[in-house]
């Protein structure tokens, strides 16, 4: 499946240092702003412990994890949605992703420039979400002059959508997120069609010093970041993004003993990883078997051929049923014939929800 998230923020707060960390990249991070223009792309795996689990009992050839993909985007600037400092380029990149992840400033270093000259994670986020906001104006209003003449001759579909434009109108003004809104799930379908940037989830990210990222909770920037998120339902992570461009770089053994001195349980990049992976509804389920373990990402409520086509259009075409374990059961029983004996093998048909942590075995004919 395709979806990634995309990595905004003021300029120089972090985004591509954290984006080299992600991804083991060594895109552009200079001290100045829209040393990033283009935006950079990387596809980072998952972190599963299941999957592991699930290959030391099948000893494969090959094991491979689900991925997620990320987009470093360049910094946004005061003015962004009238054309700043490239911002019709850049908030065009935002309109792509599905997730945005921002990166705030929650540290203070005089030799790294800041570009409204002063450290304030709230005006920061302010600023970003009004340009935001007023792009996403921008496109509701031409939307609505369109429509508003459909739905003078009485098209009800050109009705629907006027009056979920102007259901925006208002928040979008005041320069509000419209995901924190409440909208009919008709609604939403209506929005999904318009790829709005305030309308996708957001997962704040509070860039801290390499001294502070042990105890977040001592640094006040960081406080003012975690209540600013509370009330637009969001979720926060404290990390140092300097820190994890340091532990990217290092063995996965290496890695933990490094976390181990620093008095973190585990890194804030896999934190940003499955946060984001969350955020979007996104379940794993597994195929095993000599040959390969695999792990395959799906979104929550899909059934079982929807599972299928995301390996291979043919299985979804052909499906007949699928064989079906949870892996909590494979860890007990061990193999495939104990599941079987104790009952814990099924068979699942078209009309199955597949299920976060399903271990699948699909049977296609075309």
């Amino acid at each position: 499946m395709s979806l990634t998230a995309g990595i905004v923020g003021l300029p120089n707060v972090g985004k591509s240092t954290l984006f080299n960390a992600i991804t083991r990249s060594q895109v552009e991070a200079a001290n100045y702003p829209f040393a990033t223009i283009d935006k950079n792309v990387g596809v980072v795996e998952v972190p599963d412990q299941r999957l592991y689990d699930l290959a030391a009992l099948f000893n494969p050839k090959k094991t491979i994890p689900t991925t997620f993909e990320f987009t470093d985007i360049a910094g946004l600037v005061k003015g962004a949605a009238s054309g700043e400092g490239l911002g019709n380029k850049f908030l065009s990149h935002i309109r792509e992703v599905d997730a945005i992840v921002h990166v705030v400033r929650c540290f203070k270093n005089d030799d790294v420039i800041h570009v409204e000259g002063s450290v304030d994670p709230i005006r920061d986020i302010e600023i970003i979400d009004v340009e935001l906001a007023l792009s996403d104006l921008s496109s509701v209003q031409s939307r609505i002059n369109k429509v508003a003449r459909m739905a003078k001759s009485n098209d009800k579909t050109a009705i629907a959508e006027h009056e979920v434009l102007q259901k925006c109108v208002q928040p979008l003004n005041e320069g509000k997120r419209l995901y924190a809104l409440e909208f009919t799930q008709e609604e939403k379908e209506i929005l999904k069609g318009f790829h709005l940037l305030t309308s996708k989830p957001v997962i704040y990210v509070a860039n801290l010093s390499e001294q502070e990222i042990a105890h977040p909770e001592q640094n006040p920037y960081y406080q003012a970041v975690v209540e600013y998120a509370k009330e637009h339902q969001a979720l926060v992570i404290p990390i140092s993004a300097k820190i994890e461009e340091e532990i990217s770089l290092l063995e996965e053994d290496e890695k933990a003993m490094f976390l181990e001195e620093l008095g973190i349980n585990q890194s804030g990049l896999d934190q940003i990883i499955v946060a984001s992976y969350n955020i979007l509804n996104l379940k794993t389920y597994f195929t095993a078997g000599p040959q390969e373990v695999r792990a395959w990402t799906f979104t929550s409520g899909m059934k079982a051929p929807e599972c299928a086509g995301i390996i291979h259009s043919d299985f979804e075409k052909g499906f007949i049923r699928a064989e079906a374990y949870h892996i909590q059961d494979i860890l007990v029983y061990k193999t495939e014939a104990a599941l079987k004996d104790a009952g814990k093998l099924r068979v699942e048909g078209k009309a199955y929800e597949v299920k976060d942590g399903d271990v699948l075995h699909f049977r296609f004919n075309v």
